[in-house]
């Protein structure tokens, strides 16, 4: 029962460095922009929130490093295709290169380093219970804020006046624009927004989920994470619990491992991605779903003057 217990604190942890990040990239979709780059906007933010770690010796600027290096990258992503008019996929697909690239360059001094002993937290009271606690109420502050996120996205996105106009934008950025809205700053703190929370996924993976760096440590999750808008159809909740879908497949591997089942270890390391791709393949085979759920401009430039 023990080991049970370990594999659903695993699952909670790997699921919140992606919904973080899910989340993050659920906003900018609601806008009506795709952003490819998640994967780029990881690692820069890793390592970002690890170095600055290591001299400070402080969580909290690791993840204020991160959150600001998520945002940067993703506010020169926004210049360039909002004002620009750049392809959204194919400059997503560049920021991602650069963020790989930048990374392993940025993060070379850093292979070796170390950072100070982790703090081990726990709910008070509920962390003794036998098993419910080491797997529920021993987690990291992140795993619970990031349910109480969700909460908020929920409500901001449907009860909300904000809400209500970035998802007119994303649905008809014509008619929000007719109404007076600014379509195009809207889009673009959307844009900073979602970039700002990949940030904090990507410290987070860093920092706490896996205390050190490594080129290439994101390891794919950026591209989950914009897998899993569309597995959830667009919805905060259903993004969370895909986040927990998936994060327990990855951890999967581990249980196996540690339990002697016979099963090739390559088999097991892709398991996360072959979990993508059949989601992916089962959802495309109703496209009339999709669209009823998909913003209806996502992934289409906007020229206020057309």
């Amino acid at each position: 029962m023990e080991s049970y217990a370990l594999l659903i604190a695993a699952t909670l942890s790997a699921g919140t460095v992606l919904a973080i990040a899910a989340l993050g990239l659920l906003i900018n979709e609601k806008a009506g922009i795709v952003n490819l780059g998640a994967e780029g906007m990881l690692l820069c933010a890793a390592i970002a929130g690890f170095a600055t770690v290591v001299h400070t010796g402080s969580d909290l600027m690791g993840f204020a490093a991160g959150i600001g290096a998520g945002a940067l990258l993703a506010a020169v992503f926004g210049v360039l295709v909002i004002w620009l008019n750049t392809n959204q996929y194919a400059t997503g697909l560049a920021l991602s290169l650069f963020g790989a690239g930048f990374s392993a360059f940025a993060g070379i001094k850093y292979v070796q380093e170390k950072l100070p002993a982790r703090p081990q937290f726990s709910v008070p009271v509920l962390g003794d219970i036998p098993l419910v606690g080491p797997a529920l109420f021993r987690q990291h502050p992140m795993v619970y804020l990031v349910i109480a996120l969700m909460a908020f996205l929920v409500w901001f996105l449907y009860r909300s006046r904000a809400g209500l106009v970035l998802r007119s934008v994303g649905e008809s950025p014509e008619s929000a624009h007719a109404l007076g809205y600014p379509v195009r700053r809207i889009r673009f703190a959307a844009v900073v927004a979602g970039g700002a929370l990949c940030g904090l996924a990507g410290a987070y993976i860093s920092v706490i989920y896996t205390p050190l760096w490594v080129e290439g440590m994101i390891a794919g999750k950026g591209w989950i994470a914009l897998a899993l808008t569309t597995f959830a159809t667009w919805r905060p909740a259903r993004v969370l619990l895909g986040s927990y879908l998936f994060g327990g497949v990855t951890m999967l591997q581990f249980y196996f491992q540690a339990a002697g089942v016979d099963v090739p270890s390559q088999f097991l390391i892709m398991l996360p991605y072959l979990a993508t791709i059949a989601v992916l393949a089962l959802i495309s085979r109703n496209p009339a779903w999709l669209r009823v759920n998909m913003p209806a401009s996502l992934g289409k430039p906007f020229y206020p003057g057309s």
